[in-house]
């Protein structure tokens, strides 16, 4: 069962714009201080709600989306913004080559809120985010770890008993795909369901990536308590206790929320 949210996506869009600028702008401005007339690039915007927390900041934005239906609902969220000239919405693939020789080294900050934990080929995604910053530029990245309770997003079961059983996306493939039959999950959802299995990301590996990928980790805060919480389940935001943050592996599994925040160095 999706939250209610997900349908209602001018709330969505709202509480998106509310997250980014209570929690994701204060956590990049303790490293990197946003100011007006920054170019901002969102990947994976949706409807546009992180990149307008950063168009008020007096940044422009520019929002990526390979949905077109969600893109069109950001639109109608940024008429304003766009119309002025603040925000510029695409419906492309970042390694369109058409993309990439016009948006080349353009920008300030790249946002990644939700997505890495989405794309197969994280280490080339890595790899092409390079080429769109600013030699001084940073990325944000948020993303639940895989091995959270819900890091399988399952929550988007139409089944309400799987929709809130954490853990069993952790099963083994063949297991998982049979638990999705017996609840009788459509095939079009369990092959998302799969999807996100097999892109699932943890702590260790995002941070290995990174190392791979010549970045230097600026921030990063484990969240017990993912901020997004207070608005799905009002929980207070909580960042994790500072024992379990440091045991690797062990952390994933009691995290439901990464922030990090990285620049790229020199790949000499």
């Amino acid at each position: 069962m999706a939250f209610e949210f997900h349908k209602d996506k001018e709330r969505y869009f709202r509480m998106q714009t509310e997250n980014a600028a209570k929690s994701i702008i204060p956590f990049i401005e303790q490293e990197f201080q946003i100011s007006k007339g920054m170019k901002v690039l969102e990947i994976g915007c949706a409807e546009g709600g992180v990149l307008k927390a950063f168009i008020d900041k007096g940044c422009k934005g520019y929002g990526v989306e390979l949905s077109p239906s969600r893109l069109k609902k950001a639109t109608t969220f940024l008429e304003k913004e766009v119309n002025d000239e603040m925000a510029v919405l695409i419906n492309k693939n970042i390694y369109d080559v058409d993309f990439q020789e016009e948006m080349k080294g353009e920008f300030d900050l790249i946002i990644l809120k939700d997505v890495i934990e989405h794309i197969f080929d994280q280490n080339k995604l890595l790899d092409k985010l390079r080429t769109f910053l600013k030699p001084n530029g940073f990325i944000f990245f948020g993303f639940p770890p895989w091995q959270m309770p819900f890091g399988g997003h399952q929550q988007i079961a139409k089944s309400k008993v799987l929709s809130k059983l954490p853990y069993y996306h952790l099963l083994p493939m063949i297991a998982y795909k049979g638990v999705l039959k017996l609840f009788k999950e459509t095939p079009e959802r369990i092959a998302d369901l799969v999807e996100i299995k097999e892109t699932g990301i943890s702590i260790e590996r995002f941070e290995r990536i990174c190392k791979e990928n010549k970045y230097s980790i600026n921030q990063r805060t484990y969240f017990l308590i993912n901020p997004i919480y207070s608005y799905k389940f009002n929980l207070k935001e909580t960042k994790q206790i500072g024992l379990i943050a440091k045991i690797p592996y062990i952390r994933n599994y009691l995290t439901t929320g990464m922030y990090y925040l990285v620049q790229k160095r020199s790949l000499n």
